[in-house]
């Protein structure tokens, strides 16, 4: 892994004037101060917002009306225009890349201070939503100067038009009333009822009594399962503080055997297994590798969690029998460090999670429109150009922009815009993952989301036509430079989709493909699946390029260019047979538009191993089990239950993004995979989803598994990444790997609903009670959510409750913040004036702070 520039990086920064020298040249911060306020997303624009920034001059010279410009990120909103003279202008550049330019009337004289309004559509509800990474950048001089706004506020979200997405928005405001209402038909379970594993396994029985392990049990394990005794030697070493022996054999001792054998739980003959604990030793049977490594993670979490806080030995473990496998095959998460990147440790620790609660796939999302994080031997530029984010001259430079407030400099400290995986960083996580028995699946996404891409590539074009290389030039450019297709994407981009028509195009995707199979390689393993993205291609593109009207004219078949999506799908399935992979991709790779405008299953990839990844449950509810319906195997990751990205809630203070929904740990635990209208209601705005006439589910069989998502737009750095996910990981892997719940096949909603609620009651306390304080300890320590408690001051009686019991609530009456010292609420108290409340767990994290009273 990198994150520092290259000197060939250098060089190109230098040939495509994109202000590296100046950039470096201007460290030190503005003058200007500004606050920025959401105003009201009550507008007469429907769903739209009002927005102002405050300038304050705190230095010595006017700030006059020319010469300086103030960029900056933004979740990506229309601006409108201005109804009412204002001193400046906020434009949208592309992506998520603005400026505001002085108009005439500017002037910001020394100690004075200037306020500029603007509108733009689409309501916005979150402190993550608001301007981040500005910088202004003066241009009165030779030569570029950048000046980063150091003293930079966002005032806080209080009202309600400040958190509602106008009058259609009918989730109810985040107030501590509130949230106490939603906890109060939870209780506290006693340890003795909760589940003895999380995900849940298919039988387990009890035997009275413990066991005491030390290292004079030795690890036997039969051919084949080093790698599984390996791996728990380590884990006891690290639990016990001390060293367990690792045998191949058997043995009658006392011992830990692992073995396979011929296991079938519940039908399953794969990752199958039971695991024995009693007095006379520790077996682990496995039907293969895979289900011995997943004993052995359900050995280790039966540890006490005080031995995860301290090592203890000799260690205590319950007498029982396990009889486990999963319900779904593949049991995937989605992750995104294209966005903002995440180090090779990181992925490691998210590795390590997902082995712990039986997640056997990562989707590694490597490339997007904001960087490509992989480096390819024969490319360079993908990682010299494509992996640093910085300040440029414009959306044509061959470089990427800032975003999501990665600022001007391309390495700032404390910044995820750079950075990428060397080749010898992803063999090693490819080995991790293999080590963990969890399988890398790359996302090398074409023909949209590509502008990285596009951009190193226009880099390298530039850098061979200045050496009068044009064969070289062209054998892997991505882009018609003749096209004037005017699009914008989901993310508001408008250059980031590579022109179909271009065999060069082919060549590059050929050629990348080659490098990532030659690192499997090098990692003894065999690529044999690959995500090739395919989604969210805007309409309007390939409109005006002069190729891909030639294109049209010798396939005259071709309806369109809004048809030549699943052409170059095809010819991509086409020049990849040689490499015999399974072909993932989003939802949108097998579909077509039919007449009315509708999207519907394209036959002509059924049987061709192709599987469509469905997200979009709330805008075409059905759209998965038509899918499965037409022969596709899938993978489900519904938005509204799956996607760990979205906000826990609609409190402004909570980061996340929310135009699918909002997702908790109950959303991921509570999804039936198939009938999932049995639990999901309501759409963003909590409105009912009409399911009248949709499809339901007829072929089964072609559910291949599920997938949990992790998009990264909001996600900055390694705690804020552990935040998103979890707890929201662990009620994911409960729905992927445990039995099909009792509740799932309820046709009456009310008492489908009480058994429901009755399972996330001990799922919750399990959760407080065990889950999340080991959590704190494992690895180094999760930075896992604590909720806010649920509390109402009524009569001067404080009532307060817990989303997960078992969790400590603790408050102050002084006005201080509460702490693991103040007093516990224990259970109905007259208090009087404003309390201030905390959630605790047993491992002494909390929530934020949350208040009642005056």
């Amino acid at each position: 892994m990198r994150g520092r520039l290259s000197l060939a990086f250098l060089w190109l920064c230098t040939l495509f004037f994109i202000g590296c020298k100046s950039s470096e040249q201007a460290s030190e911060g503005s003058s200007v101060a500004i606050s920025w306020k959401l105003i009201s997303n009550f507008t007469d624009t429907p769903s739209g917002f009002k927005a102002r920034f405050i300038f304050k001059n705190n230095g010595s010279e006017t700030l006059g009306n020319k010469g300086w410009t103030l960029y900056f990120n933004m979740s990506p909103r229309p601006i409108l225009a201005s109804k009412t003279p204002s001193p400046a202008t906020v434009e949208h550049i592309n992506g998520d890349w603005y400026k505001l330019t002085p108009n005439e009337s500017f002037e910001l004289k020394p100690g004075a201070s200037l306020e500029i309004p603007y509108e733009a559509s689409v309501a916005i509800i979150k402190e993550t939503d608001a301007p981040m990474g500005l910088y202004f950048v003066h241009t009165d001089g030779k030569e570029e100067k950048i000046e980063e706004v150091a003293d930079y506020t966002v005032e806080p979200f209080t009202e309600k038009e400040q958190i509602l997405r106008g009058p259609n928005d009918q989730i109810p405001l985040p107030t501590a009333a509130y949230q106490y209402q939603q906890n109060a038909a939870l209780s506290l379970v006693s340890p003795e009822q909760l589940p003895v594993l999380i995900p849940s396994p298919v039988k387990v029985t009890k035997t009275a009594g413990s066991i005491s392990l030390t290292k004079e049990w030795p690890i036997y394990y039969a051919k084949g399962l080093a790698n599984e005794a390996a791996f728990l030697a380590q884990r006891l070493q690290v639990l016990t503080g001390t060293s367990f022996v690792t045998k191949e054999g058997t043995s009658t001792e006392q011992r830990i055997q692992l073995s396979t054998g011929s296991v079938a739980v519940n039908g399953v003959t794969s990752e199958a297994y039971q695991l024995n604990i009693a007095a006379n030793g520790i077996q682990i049977v496995g039907s293969d590798a895979a289900g011995v490594f997943y004993g052995v993670e359900s050995l280790l979490a039966l540890a006490p969690v005080a031995a995860y806080q301290k090592a203890t030995a000799p260690l205590a473990l319950p007498q029982v029998q396990v009889e486990d496998a999963p319900r779904f095959k593949f049991r995937s998460m989605h992750f995104d460090v294209c966005r903002n990147f995440q180090t090779k440790e990181t992925v490691k620790r998210m590795l390590d999670l997902l082995a712990f609660y039986k997640i056997n796939h990562l989707l590694f999302y490597l490339t997007e429109d904001e960087a490509w994080r992989l480096e390819i031997k024969s490319l360079p530029e993908l990682t010299e150009v494509g992996s640093h984010r910085q300040h440029t001259a414009g959306m044509q430079t061959a470089a990427l922009h800032p975003a999501y407030g990665s600022g001007p400099h391309a390495d700032a400290k404390g910044k995820y815009g750079s950075g990428y995986y060397t080749r010898q960083d992803f063999i090693d996580i490819l080995k991790y993952a293999q080590q963990r028995h969890i399988q890398i699946i790359p996302e090398i996404g074409f023909p949209g989301h590509s502008r990285a891409a596009i951009k190193s590539m226009e880099a390298r074009y530039e850098r061979f036509m200045k050496e009068g290389k044009t064969k070289e030039a062209e054998e892997f450019r991505l882009i018609d430079p003749e096209d004037t297709s005017v699009y914008s994407s989901a993310q508001a981009f408008k250059d980031n989709v590579i022109c179909v028509a271009r065999e060069s195009a082919y060549h590059f995707f050929e050629t990348v493909i080659a490098d990532v199979a030659k690192m499997y390689d090098e990692a003894g393993l065999k690529l044999t699946v690959l995500h090739v993205g395919g989604d969210e291609v805007p309409q309007g593109v390939w409109t005006k390029s002069p190729m891909v009207d030639e294109l049209l004219k010798k396939h005259p078949e071709i309806k369109g260019p809004r048809y030549l999506q699943s052409y170059f799908f095809g010819q991509m399935l086409s020049r990849l047979k040689k490499y015999k992979l399974e072909i993932h991709g989003w939802e949108e790779v097998a579909l077509n538009v039919d007449a009315s405008g509708q999207y519907v299953a394209n036959p002509d990839f059924v049987g061709k191993g192709v599987v469509p990844y469905i997200w979009n449950n709330v805008f075409d509810v059905d759209l998965g089990y038509r899918m499965a319906n037409a022969g596709y195997p899938v993978v489900l990751c519904n938005v509204t239950n799956l996607y760990m990205d979205l906000a826990y809630n609609n409190d402004p203070k909570e980061p996340g993004l929310y135009w699918g929904g909002f997702v908790g740990p109950k959303n991921a635990w509570t999804f039936a995979p198939y009938d999932f209208a049995k639990t999901t209601y309501t759409n963003s705005l909590g409105k009912p989803l009409d399911f009248t006439g949709k499809q339901k589910l007829k072929n089964r069989q072609n559910i291949l598994g599920l997938e949990a998502q992790l998009w990264s737009e909001t996600v900055k750095g390694r705690d804020m990444m552990e935040y998103y996910v979890l707890p929201k990981l662990i009620g994911f892997a409960e729905s992927a790997w445990a039995a099909e719940r009792p509740w799932e096949t309820i046709e009456n909603r009310d008492q489908r609903e009480k058994s429901m609620q009755t399972g996330w009651n001990v799922f919750a306390n399990t959760l407080a009670q065990r889950e999340l304080p080991r959590l704190s300890y494992w690895n180094n320590g999760y930075n896992y959510r604590i909720p806010t408690p649920g509390a109402v001051l009524e009569n001067g009686t404080l009532q307060a409750n817990a989303e997960y019991p078992g969790l400590q609530i603790r408050y102050t009456t002084d006005g201080s913040e509460p702490g693991p010292q103040s007093t516990l609420y224990q259970s109905p108290v007259p208090v009087q004036g404003t309390v201030k409340l905390k959630c605790f767990d047993s491992a002494g994290k909390s929530s934020r702070m949350v208040t009642v009273g005056k």
